[in-house]
Parts: C-alpha cells; sequence; structure tokens
C-alpha cells in the first residue's frame, strides 16, 4: 500500500519532504507533481525504477526516461552541451520543458535511449520537486503518470493513489497541477527540433 503525503503546493512541509526522499534513497518508486502533470520519480541508480514504471505504464524500453534536475550545474553533469546548447537551455526559465541531449557516462545505461544513446532533462517550476531535489542532492529520473488507454493524465493525488495503491510506494498529492505536457525540444542532431508542442512557449527554440 503506497504512502499518501499531502504536502502544500508553494511550501511544502520539510518533515513530508524528507520522509519522500527516504523512500526515494531505498529504491522507492513515487508519484509528485510538477509544472506539467504529475509525474513518476525514482532515483537515477534506482535498478527497478525504469522497469516498474514500464510495467506501469506498459512502455517498451525504447521509452524516453527524463531525469528532473535541480540547475543547470545538474543538466551539464548528465548531458554533452555545446556553447550554443548551455546558452539556449539556460535562457529558458524553468518550466515545462524538456531538452534530448546526448547522455554522458553518468547517466546509467538503462536510462538512454538505446539507439541515439540520448536522455532528456528539465528542471521544473513547481515548490515540490524543487524541494524533492534540494534534500535528495541528485537528479530524478521521472516519467508522466499517464496510464494504458487514457488520452490525459490523471489530475487527483486521491484518484492516483487508488489507481496505483498497490505498484508505487508514496503519492505526494499537492492538488492539481494540469494536463498539459511539457514542451519537447530534441538537440541531438545540433539545431533545435520542437518535436512536441506542450506547455512551454516553442517559440525561443524554432527559427
Amino acid at each position: 500500500m503506497a504512502r499518501y503525503f499531502d504536502v502544500h503546493p508553494r511550501d511544502p512541509q520539510p518533515r513530508s519532504v524528507g520522509q519522500v526522499v527516504d523512500l526515494l534513497r531505498n529504491d522507492g518508486l513515487v508519484v509528485y507533481p510538477t509544472d506539467s502533470c504529475y509525474a513518476f520519480g525514482s532515483r537515477m541508480d534506482n535498478a527497478s525504477g525504469p522497469d516498474r514504471i514500464r510495467t506501469i505504464r506498459q512502455l517498451s524500453d525504447r521509452h524516453d526516461f527524463t531525469l528532473v534536475c535541480a540547475d543547470m550545474s545538474q543538466i551539464g553533469a548528465m548531458v554533452y552541451l555545446g556553447n550554443a546548447e548551455f546558452r539556449a537551455i539556460k535562457a529558458a526559465p524553468p518550466g515545462p520543458y524538456t531538452f534530448i541531449l546526448q547522455a554522458t557516462k553518468e547517466v546509467p545505461r538503462r536510462l538512454r535511449n538505446p539507439r541515439k544513446k540520448t536522455v532528456g532533462v528539465r528542471i521544473p517550476d513547481h515548490p515540490v520537486p524543487r524541494a524533492l531535489l534540494r534534500e535528495l542532492g541528485e537528479p530524478m529520473l521521472s516519467s508522466t503518470v499517464l496510464l494504458p488507454g487514457d488520452e490525459d493524465p490523471m489530475t487527483e493525488g486521491w484518484q492516483i493513489k487508488d489507481e496505483l495503491d498497490h505498484v508505487v510506494d508514496a503519492v505526494v498529492d499537492a492538488g492539481d497541477c494540469g494536463l498539459e505536457p511539457t514542451t519537447v525540444v530534441d538537440f541531438s542532431s545540433g539545431a533545435p527540433e520542437v518535436v512536441r508542442v506542450g506547455a512551454g512557449d516553442p517559440a525561443p527554440f524554432q527559427s
């Protein structure tokens, strides 16, 4: 049975944040709010995390995972950034953007795209994941809570708890955080390519 944490969306309680991070450090799989839908989260080095997410979402082993990062320094450790990529990503404020780039050796092989050797990275603009990332001290593996057969992600923490009670270890409820996914920008070929338009304004990455 999953633990349930009802946290304040703007000022998450430190005790709850610490308990969720303890679960993550013990290889737990949690659901948490972001600035773009609820998401599954686990430690990057959690060997079972990707498979648990793939099983719940019925994904293939070619699914692109995202590493949610606290800041640009964490992103720089996870992916290769040339000057142009660094400037473009740094110019975008924290928010609903996912950037796809070549992964460094810091990223476990099981998290990279098996063909392109890429991984997604993002910096969320939501107090809850930012608090979790500060306490955890490392990026977090992430994937949207979009279940097989559903057209939209679930938006209510209590509903997620009911649906996923026996397949995740915790649900962090901070209220409705919307349906619109991140805007995805692929830098893997050199120039930015907007491959999905979501909540983030794509204009800065379109020629």
